[in-house]
C-alpha cells in the first residue's frame, strides 16, 4: 500500500536536521547553544532573555533568524556560518539509508532551513555525499523560511520542481502544511506522529520506510 502511494513521484525532498539523521544523535542541541551565544552578542541581552527570544522567533517566524532579521535587521550570513560551527564527530554513516536514497527513482534533493554548507557537513558525516541532485539552504529561498509557502515556492522554482510528482520528508509537521497545500506526499520523520490532515505518512524510520518503496 506504501508503494503504491509513491508510485507517481519521480522528484524526492529531503529534510536535513532530524530527518537524515535521527534526532537522538542531538545535533540540534548544539546548533541552538550557538543561536542563543549569537542572539546574546548580536543584541545584548542577557543568556535567558536570548534564550527566550530564540525559541520566540522560532515560533512566530518560522527560525531565530527569520526574526532577528524581522526585529533586529541582522546580517545572515555571518548569523548563518556561527551558528552551524558544531561538532559532527558522532554522527555515524548509514550505509542502508544510502542504499535506500539512491534507488529512488528520479531526482533527489535536499531542502533545509539551515546553510547549504552545514548540509554539505551533514550529509558528508553520515555517508550520503554524492547522492543528491541539489542542495538548498535557507539562502536559496532569500532567507525565507519553511513553513512559508514562498520559501517552498522559490526553491521549488529554482530546481523545476513538479510538485503533483513530488514528496516531502520532513521533521517539523508545520513544515509539511505548504508542500500538502501544492500537491505533494507528505511523510512525517519523528519518533511520535503527529494528527493533522497535511501529512500522509508518519515514520520513525527513515530507512525503513524507503525499503518499502523499492
Amino acid at each position: 500500500m506504501v508503494k503504491l502511494a509513491f508510485s507517481h513521484v519521480t522528484q524526492w525532498v529531503f529534510d536535513l536536521d532530524n530527518t537524515l539523521y535521527p534526532p537522538q544523535m542531538r545535533l540540534f542541541d548544539q546548533i541552538e547553544v550557538l543561536m542563543t551565544d549569537y542572539v546574546v552578542s548580536a543584541i545584548g541581552v542577557e543568556r535567558s532573555e536570548a534564550d527566550r527570544l530564540r525559541a520566540h522567533y522560532w515560533r512566530q517566524y518560522g527560525t531565530t533568524l527569520a526574526g532577528l532579521m524581522a526585529e533586529h535587521d541582522l546580517d545572515p550570513d555571518p548569523y548563518l556560518h556561527a551558528v552551524h560551527q558544531v561538532d559532527m564527530s558522532h554522527l555515524e554513516p548509514d550505509a542502508a539509508l544510502a542504499d535506500h536514497i539512491r534507488a529512488l527513482p528520479g531526482r533527489r534533493i535536499v531542502y533545509t532551513n539551515g546553510s547549504a554548507p552545514y548540509a554539505e557537513r551533514v550529509l558528508a558525516a553520515r555517508g550520503l555525499s554524492g547522492l543528491f541532485d541539489a542542495i538548498y539552504g535557507v539562502e536559496h529561498a532569500g532567507y525565507r523560511p519553511k513553513p512559508e509557502r514562498a520559501a517552498f515556492e522559490a526553491v521549488f522554482a529554482q530546481d523545476g520542481i513538479q510538485t503533483e510528482k513530488a514528496a516531502m520528508f520532513e521533521d517539523e509537521p508545520r513544515n509539511l502544511a505548504a508542500p500538502h497545500e501544492m500537491g505533494m506526499r507528505t511523510v512525517h520523520v519523528a519518533p511520535d506522529p503527529h494528527d493533522a490532515d497535511h501529512i500522509h505518512h508518519h515514520t520513525d524510520d527513515l530507512t525503513g520506510f524507503l525499503a518499502r518503496l523499492r
